[in-house]
């Protein structure tokens, strides 16, 4: 049994819960609760877990006990023990009521094939899971879910080398750190290029992040933890004083939560110069600023079409950014590879100057969604969709690059159109330019027109009718 049956199989145990009236996001985090328990024991890890709390003292009971014990477990370990397992289950509890449904999860899940799950790694099963729950509509994931192409590509492209701190500041469940610190184990073979404190950095320090959401931090830690990862999942707003603290990294790779702050809010910030009520410029400003003034720092950043347009402060943060940082690259994304179906999004590529003025230059953009096919569950987003800009991404010279979706403004061109970033789309094929189209002449002209009056007739008797009614 591979990784994509297990998945399939756990998810159908959703359906046992539904008589207790629990959403797909809920079921994800109860099953986060029981499988940490069980992939604890397959990993030979359940020294962690304090004794009498473990996944045999779980197999063991039945019934009404059983739901008693569970409840009983999830308080303990969430205020008795500590590190992450603490941070996992802390303010827990079940939402399933029918114990012979917590009976039929907690059989079903000891019945997996767990020896297949572990050749092809249990983080790999749980990430499963979580797109699962992404695309599911119902569950509304989607919003905090990036595709894993996108996430792939975005980390390949920016490059997180050995020894460098790579961060997250709405990192949902963690996506984008694990892809840097898989990138990097690669590079350096599994971690054997280096010396045991750099292996111990990678391990601690290297790949951090913050989040939000109670529910998606403690998903984020699961996540980590499956991937041999214990940097710092911070619990919190990043557009509040505690996002003050994340900064000097080397790399960010990110994809902030649309929206605007409750309440028309702006950030409580007092470190932000333009504080807006617009959440991704709010987050643009803490990226770019959380990165290292060494000329080398870099990001990658999934932002909502208003951010390349937005005007007032909008306008200031775009220039500030390009003054700050050296934006050498904007990839228009297709549309529908997110949840909400009609979100136009972008991802801006920059890196941090040693220097706060004239860092940009030229921007390159490429457009990678006019004139694509619709994007959705039946055609999903691949790899494969990014190959040319990737070609053209990493060019030695990138002028020479022949594609008609690649095209240079030079920071006076960007200027000269107000600042705003929202170009680089290349000639639309679905919209008619009547410019282009031969004169129809004299007789198809009137016959149009008598076509007209015919309608404007046929709509004034229907509007008289109604009138008798």
């Amino acid at each position: 049994m591979n990784t994509q049956e297990i998945v399939a199989k756990l998810w159908r145990l959703c359906d046992v819960l539904r008589d207790d009236g629990i959403t797909y996001h809920q079921y994800v985090t109860e099953l986060t609760y029981i499988l940490f328990l069980k992939m604890a024991k397959e990993t030979y890890t359940e020294d962690k877990i304090p004794e009498g709390y473990r996944w045999d003292d779980l197999v063991a009971k039945d019934g009404i006990e059983l739901k008693k014990f569970y409840k009983r477990l999830l308080q303990y370990l969430g205020e008795e023990s500590t590190g992450r397992i603490r941070e996992i289950y802390q303010g827990s509890s079940s939402n399933i009521d029918e114990p012979k449904n917590l009976n039929k999860i907690i059989t079903s899940i000891d019945e997996l094939d767990w020896y297949s799950a572990k050749e092809e790694g249990l983080g790999n099963l749980y990430e499963g899971l979580l797109e699962k729950n992404a695309n599911e509509k119902k569950s509304g994931a989607g919003q905090y879910f990036t595709p894993r192409p996108l996430i792939d590509v975005m980390t390949k492209l920016i490059k997180p080398q050995l020894g460098e701190r790579c961060n997250d500041p709405a990192c949902g469940t963690f996506g984008f750190m694990i892809s840097a610190h898989q990138y990097v184990k690669e590079l350096s073979h599994d971690f054997m290029d280096c010396d045991s404190d750099m292996a111990e950095f990678e391990m601690e320090k290297a790949f951090t992040g913050c989040e939000l959401v109670h529910d998606t931090h403690r998903l984020a830690l699961m996540n980590a933890m499956l991937h041999d990862i214990n940097g710092k999942i911070t619990l919190g707003d990043t557009l509040s004083e505690a996002g003050k603290s994340l900064k000097d990294f080397d790399v960010v790779l990110t994809n902030p939560p649309f929206g605007t702050k409750k309440g028309g809010e702006r950030a409580t910030r007092d470190d932000l110069t333009y504080l807006t009520s617009n959440k991704q410029l709010n987050f643009l400003q803490h990226i770019y600023r959380s990165l290292k003034k060494d000329g080398k720092a870099r990001a990658a950043v999934v932002l909502p079409d208003n951010v390349l347009f937005a005007d007032g402060d909008g306008e200031k943060i775009r220039c500030d950014l390009m003054d700050k940082c050296n934006l050498h690259t904007v990839l228009r994304l297709p549309t529908g590879i997110f949840y909400a179906q009609g979100v136009k999004t972008n991802v801006l590529f920059f890196t941090r100057g040693t220097t706060d003025k004239g860092n940009t230059q030229d921007v390159y953009f490429y457009d990678l969604r006019t004139n694509m096919p619709s994007l959705g569950k039946t055609n999903p987003l691949k790899v494969e969709d990014f190959a040319d800009f990737v070609k053209a991404y990493e060019a030695e010279d990138r002028e020479a690059v022949k594609d008609e979706r690649w095209q240079k403004f030079s920071r006076e061109e960007i200027a000269a159109k107000g600042n705003s970033l929202d170009i680089g789309l290349i000639k639309d094929d679905s919209i008619i330019d009547y410019e282009d189209l031969p004169d129809p002449g004299d007789s198809a002209r009137e016959a149009a027109q008598e076509l007209m009056e015919a309608v404007r007739l046929l709509q004034s008797v229907a509007e008289e009718l109604e009138a008798l009614k």
